[in-house]
């Protein structure tokens, strides 16, 4: 994406905002302007004149060929079929739905003057938990919130996270624990650390925990996700004193709506990795600099990292933070998650 520079994250906010509710945006670059609806929240196809896939849809679309003026990893757009209508725009958004229509195209690739609009709203449709996938509007309307892939970029700033609150929280594993808040300016979701026990010198043991409603709160087994947790916060009770950062990232950052059509791909027959990639995300889509925020913010810039993926500490310490030790999180898996764990292993050669 282009220079964050001169971005304005309420813009970016607002936009995010508008394409949930099935509103259309602007996004403008270098005088260029490309309006656009969201497919999965838009009520009518009116004025679409061609329509926005991520490169990974494209593929499966069998559009790798035709992409003349485009990179195999940026976002491809295509001309609105003759007789496009909302059920045939989402059976074309949503990879879920291929086996209940399996037919779909020829599609004809168009060139894309500025890609950098294009690619603003794929990330945009990542930050609102939309598929990346979008109508593109012949219509204008002055009313329509505008954006710029720099306020973007603004919004994505970790520098603008901040505690907001703390207090004594008494929990289970150790009731010397202090839970802190932390909020952004920009975007609503709001992180919390638990600081547990003596805090001394000694660096933290920390463990960096992902938003898991299904697992966390309801128990899933299709992950490991609610027994790691746990198991983390005995681990750093039987440390000195540790932190637990439960970072508001759902899915490996692609939101919980996002994770619910990757569970239902998985059940089809994608393994974990392939199921994000298919939706038209990347595999891991979680951003370390907000930890890296919120380590710095409560004065921990040297940790032992409780964490078998050691793609965690380099995210980390690219972030700045110094990991002087990896700790491992031994979770057994069960019938449920069994294929999951193992896929995670088998792509990345250790467990995520």
């Amino acid at each position: 994406m282009g220079p964050s520079s001169d971005g304005d994250p309420k813009r970016a906010a607002r936009a995010i905002d508008a394409l949930r509710r099935g509103w259309p945006i602007r996004i403008t670059h270098n005088g260029e302007m490309i309006r656009v609806a969201a497919i999965e929240t838009a009520v009518t196809v009116q004025g679409a004149s061609s329509l926005l896939l991520s490169a990974s849809r494209a593929a499966t679309l069998k559009l790798v060929n035709q992409r003349a003026a485009a990179n195999t990893d940026l976002p491809v757009r295509i001309a609105a079929p003759a007789d496009l209508d909302m059920s045939m725009a989402v059976a074309i958004a949503d990879p879920t739905l291929d086996l209940l229509y399996p037919l779909k195209g020829p599609f004809l690739a168009q060139a894309v003057t500025d890609m950098f609009p294009c690619v603003a709203a794929m990330e945009l449709a990542r930050l609102a938990g939309l598929l990346p996938a979008f109508l593109v509007l012949d219509t204008d309307a002055s009313t329509d919130d505008m954006v710029a892939p720099a306020d973007v970029d603004a919004f994505d700033d970790s520098d603008n996270l901040q505690i907001a609150a703390r207090a004594n929280l008494p929990v289970a594993v150790n009731a010397d624990t202090e839970i802190v808040a932390f909020r952004s300016q920009a975007d609503s979701t709001d992180h919390v650390a638990l600081v547990i026990g003596k805090r001394d010198g000694s660096p933290p043991v920390v463990r960096l925990h992902s938003e898991c409603l299904t697992g966390d709160v309801l128990g899933s087994l299709k992950c490991d996700c609610g027994p790691q947790l746990h198991e983390a916060l005995h681990q750093i009770s039987d440390a000195q004193w540790g932190i637990l950062l439960y970072l508001r990232q759902e899915g490996r950052g692609i939101g919980l709506i996002n994770k619910l059509r990757a569970y239902a791909l998985q059940d089809q027959g994608f393994d974990t990795v392939d199921a994000n990639v298919r939706l038209g995300f990347a595999i891991d889509a979680r951003d370390f600099s907000v930890a890296a925020r919120m380590l710095d913010l409560l004065g921990a810039r040297s940790v032992r990292l409780l964490t078998n993926n050691p793609e965690k500490v380099a995210g980390l310490e690219a972030e700045g933070v110094e990991v002087c030790e990896r700790l491992p999180l031994q979770i057994a898996s069960n019938p449920h998650n069994a294929r999951y764990l193992a896929t995670k292993r088998d792509r990345t050669g250790h467990a995520l």
